[in-house]
């Protein structure tokens, strides 16, 4: 299903896609900072075999851009050229055998932990503190309180930019400390996880620690993209951030968290400029102050310029 209309010659040229497709399309809807300019094409494909036909059939200098809840990400004003992915409910599927459990690229961490729990599977609990879906946190090897995903990943599935399909196993997916090596180029279709079998009075426990310690430290509730930089070796961001002087920093409807200097808030009239020159400001004033150059956690993704 088409929808709006079509903004490049490239377009006319795509195949018959069973998926919802849309022309100059808000992004900011879909994103947790709830800022940013429109995508060229948006593509909500209906499964793997209907992304892989619009891959397969893309000229490979348009870019692809791939997004899933919007939890880390900042879209900036001016757009996003070529196409967006959304991964959606066709990509949430979650199912587990035994000790291993396969989920999605679009399954909620948080649901991917309950599912788990509700199998009697430990070692996941990690996922009911990372905003997102499973496909972002393979991207970026995410972690909170105490585990991260390269401690129970056993192997990915991916689409090429051709539209080919490989599995990936724990050694390829290349993860560091935020960081996966699979080429940006490929799209996570699921991820095949190992935990163990626990007690799930003991799981709901550790679960429960999770979500009280995250909303006692955390903001909640508002427009906010997570996690803002990485830890630095041997230090931690926030202090680093606080150190600096940077709790409750505005610029525009931007503003550091006062409770969590780790956290950019859009205060309700931000552009994604606004966002993004408060987070260049405080990297500034961090690298003043320590001498630590601090490195986004948050993808940012488009073009600069005029709020669309």
């Amino acid at each position: 299903m088409m929808t709006a209309r079509k903004t490049a010659r490239w377009t006319d040229e795509l195949p018959p896609l069973r998926g919802r497709v849309a022309f100059d399309a808000a992004l900011a809807p879909f994103t947790w900072f709830r800022v940013g300019g429109p995508a060229e094409m948006l593509f909500r494909p209906d499964d793997d075999e209907d992304l892989a036909t619009l891959l397969a059939a893309l000229p490979p200098e348009i870019p692809v851009t791939v997004i899933g809840v919007g939890s880390n990400l900042l879209v900036r004003d001016g757009g996003v050229p070529g196409v967006v992915v959304r991964l959606a409910g066709p990509f949430a599927g979650i199912a587990v055998d035994g000790d291993v459990l396969t989920a999605g690229a679009a399954a909620l961490d948080q649901t991917v932990a309950l599912q788990a729990r509700q199998a009697g599977l430990g070692g996941l609990e990690f996922l009911s503190g990372v905003p997102g879906t499973i496909g972002g946190a393979l991207r970026m090897n995410a972690g909170a309180f105490g585990g991260e995903m390269k401690d129970v990943t056993l192997s990915a599935t991916a689409l090429d930019r051709r539209g080919a399909r490989h599995v990936i196993d724990a050694a390829g997916l290349g993860f560091s400390y935020r960081h996966c090596g699979v080429p940006e180029d490929r799209i996570f279709l699921s991820a095949t996880l190992r935990g163990h079998a626990d007690d799930d009075e003991a799981i709901s426990a550790r679960m429960d620690a999770i979500r009280t310690a995250r909303e006692a430290s955390q903001p909640t509730r508002v427009r906010t993209g997570g996690s803002t930089f990485a830890n630095p070796p041997g230090a931690r961001a926030w202090e680093l951030i606080d150190g600096a002087g940077c709790r409750g920093l505005a610029i525009g409807g931007a503003r550091v968290s006062e409770k969590h200097c780790n956290f950019l808030l859009n205060t309700g009239a931000a552009t994604a400029a606004d966002i993004e020159s408060l987070g260049e400001e405080v990297r500034r004033r961090v690298r003043e102050t320590s001498g630590i150059d601090l490195t986004w956690e948050i993808r940012r993704i488009g073009r600069k310029g005029e709020p669309a």
